[in-house]
């Protein structure tokens, strides 16, 4: 019977050596060449053998591609059904590994190849939060290709992360809350910044609300019921007023707002030209932007924070008012922290703050507040004023 496989050897670049490879047609009369990667010849033999029983049986191979193909066929078959950052986030990932190990065959990909990349990225300096973060667009790359028959298993199924320590969770006390606010509305009223955002107003809201920077500054007037004094976030899709915009983890939940916080919002709406759909958007930069999107020069990433300088503006301001550290996610960790210190329950500050896992809430968000640390110190010096806990340490304190 005519082999349909053929085993063949390849030389390597210096002739020293050979590994060998696979020579066979597909089921459209292509011929494909597949390297196994190395010179083991009882292997090598059993690898053709399963690829002829494959062949006679129709079953066929997935199609050999280097890293890079790879990681555009899967973008492909993926584009619009995940977020344009977490493609964004695999091809750095993918260039990184293809530094590391090479641009090799997908399917030669294994286990050492990701202990490898791991070392490569912690010897550039990526933080161990960064090297997790692209562990984990690799996993979910090579994963999707096991779901899709591509490969057998996943060679970054077991790749060990490095253990990034628990970081500390920052957040404004009570009177840093009023200096932001206090200067938040001087810089709003004398800011050189033009456009400027209605900071002092942002501010209130996102410390009422625990709504995210890109959510807030994605608010549209009928997010908000006036009546109901509550707020929607909710997607947006590419209209002639708005621009496309996604939820992280595609999160919709609606949000409680005060009645301060209504009538502030009302004021600031009266103040607004009409035709201007967004709430914490100026008007001039709204402009801009459609110009922007008329003219071709508008992707779905840029809606993620729309107004320019954000960053720069809110550091000013903490400058301003004397904060030496702190972000503006800062005030939802704010928010949620004192959600949770006041009497609502985990599951509700979960629901409210759109996360899946209380893990996730409490991890990255909630901090120990200072009235917590006033009253575990109280606690522990009644216990150590007691009688037998004092004598010891006025024992101690005499030597």
């Amino acid at each position: 019977m005519k082999k349909l496989v053929r085993l063949r050897t390849r030389p390597s670049r210096d002739g020293k050596t050979y590994k060998y490879f696979l020579d066979h047609k597909d089921e459209n009369g292509k011929r494909r060449q597949i390297s196994l990667g190395h010179a083991d010849w009882r292997k090598a033999k059993r690898q053709r053998d399963q690829k002829e029983r494959e062949l006679r049986m129709g079953v066929t191979l997935p199609e050999s591609m280097k890293l890079s193909r790879f990681l555009k066929d899967s973008q492909r078959r993926t584009r619009g059904q995940v977020r344009e950052s977490t493609l964004a986030e695999q091809e750095t990932a993918m260039k990184h590994l293809i530094k590391a190990i090479g641009n090799i065959d997908y399917l030669r990909v294994e286990h050492q190849h990701g202990e490898r990349f791991v070392r490569a990225c912690l010897e550039r300096g990526n933080s161990l939060a960064t090297v997790n973060k692209k562990i984990s667009a690799l996993k979910r790359l090579f994963q999707l290709a096991v779901e899709r028959g591509q490969l057998e298993k996943n060679p970054f199924q077991h790749v060990p992360r490095p253990k990034v320590p628990r970081r500390t969770v920052h957040v404004y006390s009570d009177e840093e809350c009023d200096r932001l606010l206090k200067n938040a509305t001087e810089f709003f009223c004398h800011s050189n910044w033009s456009p400027c955002v209605p900071w002092d107003l942002l501010i209130v809201v996102a410390l009422c609300t625990g709504m995210r920077r890109g959510e807030l500054l994605n608010t549209t007037w009928r997010n908000i019921d006036f009546d109901r004094q509550t707020i929607d976030v909710s997607p947006k899709k590419d209209t002639d007023q708005t621009w496309e915009w996604h939820i992280k983890d595609t999160d919709r939940r609606t949000l409680p707002l005060i009645e301060e916080v209504v009538l502030l919002l009302a004021e600031h709406q009266a103040k607004q030209p009409e035709g201007y759909p967004y709430v914490f958007v100026p008007s001039k930069r709204y402009d801009q932007i459609q110009q922007n999107r008329q003219h071709g020069k508008w992707t779905m990433s840029h809606g993620k924070c729309p107004v320019n300088n954000f960053n720069r503006q809110f550091r000013a301001i903490l400058a301003h008012a004397r904060i030496d550290q702190g972000e503006f996610h800062d005030l939802r960790r704010t928010c949620l922290t004192r959600w949770l210190f006041n009497g609502l329950s985990e599951y509700d500050v979960m629901t409210l703050a759109g996360h899946a896992e209380f893990e996730t809430t409490r991890q990255f968000y909630l901090a120990v507040r200072e009235d917590l640390l006033q009253r575990a110190r109280a606690v522990s010096a009644d216990v150590m004023n007691s009688n037998s806990v004092a004598h010891l340490l006025r024992a101690h304190s005499g030597t």
